[in-house]
């Protein structure tokens, strides 16, 4: 995971960067006006940028994801979980290209194998890196006593998994072309001992899947009370009974890891 730092050498990347912030930024800032839970999260159409652009362009729309959601929250949801919605959002892109290939889907599936194939990658990565990103922030926000991660996390999790997954092929398809023709793909930008692989591999992408959904559905089974229904979970798994923050944090911790891995 080398390039989330050596990016930051490359005139281009960084202007990728910006671009991403500035453009998930504004289609962030209309939506606050129409929050789902008042200072947490609203309706968020932009999520449909963290995917595609960090499909595309790397660690620079991790990054952009990132800072363009820190943005948006100066224009109505600023507070101490903005820490949590930026780690958040970054991994949201990051998990997204490290476990899918742009010029992999675009030329080995969508122009030749099968279509269908190609839209079911968009919902493999929409629900793993949503689930990522729900994870982390509403762990945030359940330790800080803020929101509970039952219902932020579900919220987050079901409205980012619906706008990728419907929208995340067809604004691939739209810009992809035009991006491998300008050669602005981060795999083009970045020279190879900048980074390691264009995504990860095998093991590293499991334990990004297991990470991802084992802090998600932890989370929600724990935060919900549904652990203590679960008689072999109640009875065996003593972690449960000390909280959300204490259950997924392992899992977090194992998503960060298969991030790093080559």
């Amino acid at each position: 995971m080398r390039e989330i730092v050596t990016m930051w050498k490359y005139t281009k990347m960084v202007v990728l960067c910006a671009i991403t912030a500035a453009i998930f930024a504004a289609i962030l800032i209309p939506m606050k006006s129409i929050p789902i839970i008042p200072g947490s999260t609203e309706i968020r159409p932009a999520s449909v940028i963290p995917v595609v652009f960090g499909i595309l362009f790397g660690p620079a729309g991790a990054w952009g994801s990132a800072i363009g959601n820190l943005i948006g929250d100066f224009f109505g949801t600023l507070g101490i979980g903005t820490i949590f919605g930026f780690i958040g959002n970054f991994f949201f892109s990051l998990t997204a290209y490290r476990l899918i290939n742009a010029r992999e889907i675009y030329h080995n599936y969508w122009q030749k194998e099968s279509k269908l194939i190609f839209c079911s990658f968009f919902l493999y990565v929409g629900v793993v890196s949503s689930a990522a990103c729900a994870a982390f922030i509403a762990w945030g926000l359940d330790i800080l006593g803020l929101v509970p991660f039952s219902v932020l996390g579900s919220i987050i999790f079901i409205n980012n998994v619906i706008v990728s997954v419907v929208l995340g092929p067809l604004v691939f398809l739209v810009l992809y072309p035009r991006i491998e023709r300008w050669d602005m793909l981060w795999t083009d930008i970045l020279k190879e001992s900048d980074f390691r692989k264009c995504t990860a591999s095998k093991t590293s992408k499991i334990l990004i899947v297991v990470g991802s959904l084992g802090a998600f559905t932890s989370g929600i089974i724990v935060s919900s009370g549904f652990s203590g229904k679960i008689p072999f979970f109640s009875q065996k798994i003593w972690f449960l009974e000390n909280g959300t923050g204490i259950t997924v944090f392992p899992f977090l911790i194992i998503t960060i890891v298969g991030c790093i891995m080559a």
